[in-house]
């Protein structure tokens, strides 16, 4: 492909629980804007970024970080200050998408079908359950699905749950509770102002958490997802309806669970992630390939996206 060639700054690395992760993405942006002719600067990122930036004058930044403060409004609103082009969400979008919680008060209003949720301090989990087993405590703020649990009705968090058990209430204040779907887990990625297919993610053990997602083998994807055209319709309208209401640009990825007994009711959207993983594990670029859409046309897309 033809392209003209520009200076790029990948912001990758930062200093979240996420890390890894974005080093990894950062590496295949830049490898493969590399290919395409781009002059590529590599930033991991560092409390000094905002020299790094400045003494790079790059044309755009390619925004690779994922959690906080690459994903949460904080990078966004640097590079608005500093009046650099970036990737993805800007400022308003990711300070939204980040929380769980502002999320669904920002969708649900509209029709986008979500779980019912409540913050709880951690604390009170000790004394009583928030809500009837089982159910699902997140952080109101990380991705990857970073310190999720499933407290399930004979599990061995204990119940109530036990002060010594292991999980996200000793690592967070608070956590959202929502109930747990049962069913399948899909998610559905956008580029531009298309949603481009659905995915079925099918761990191999437990659920699809942050060793299922990044630890090669441990999932099966299922791309396009083996169900009903109007479930996939379903997501897909849905994705895209939650990318415009929260005013996403570039790429964003939702995640749904369907309880494929209830049928479209049974559809639920859990988040919205404005700064999904392209990793060679992640699904973007796996949805963008079954397409016919290589790594790089879709990192060229992106690129564009924030010009």
């Amino acid at each position: 492909m033809s392209v003209k060639p520009l200076h790029v700054a990948v912001l990758m690395g930062g200093w979240s629980s996420e890390r890894e992760v974005s080093l990894t993405s950062g590496a295949g942006v830049a490898d493969a804007l590399e290919s395409l002719g781009h002059k590529v600067t590599r930033i991991d990122m560092g409390r000094d970024v905002a020299l790094k930036l400045h003494e790079a004058k790059p044309d755009v930044v390619f925004n690779a970080l994922h959690g906080t403060p690459g994903e949460d409004g904080t990078i966004q609103g640097l590079l608005d200050i500093m009046g650099l082009k970036y990737t993805h969400s800007g400022l308003a979008t990711s300070v939204i998408a980040i929380d769980k919680q502002l999320t669904k008060n920002e969708l649900v209003p509209h029709g986008v079908r979500m779980p019912e949720g409540v913050i709880v301090a951690s604390e009170s989990l000790y004394a009583a359950d928030p809500m009837p087993r089982p159910f699902v405590l997140k952080p109101v703020n990380e991705g990857s699905s970073v310190g999720v649990a499933i407290v399930m009705e004979d599990g061995n968090y204990g119940k109530p749950i036990a002060r010594d058990s292991e999980g996200p209430w000793k690592h967070f204040d608070h956590l959202l509770a929502e109930p747990f779907i049962k069913g399948r887990e899909l998610t559905v990625a956008v580029l531009g102002e298309e949603a481009l297919a659905v995915t079925e993610l099918c761990p191999k053990s437990g659920f699809y958490d942050y060793d299922a997602k990044y630890t090669d083998g441990m999932t099966v994807h299922v791309c396009p997802a083996e169900i009903p055209a109007d479930i996939a319709a379903a997501a897909k309208a849905m994705a895209l309806k939650a990318h415009q209401l929260l005013g996403c640009k570039g790429t964003s990825r939702s995640d749904f669970r369907w309880d494929d007994e209830r049928g479209e009711a049974g559809l639920y959207l859990l988040e919205v992630n404005t700064q999904p993983g392209m990793t060679p594990l992640s699904l973007v670029p796996e949805q963008a390939r079954h397409l016919g859409m290589s790594y790089a046309e879709l990192v060229q897309r992106i690129v564009e996206e924030a010009l």
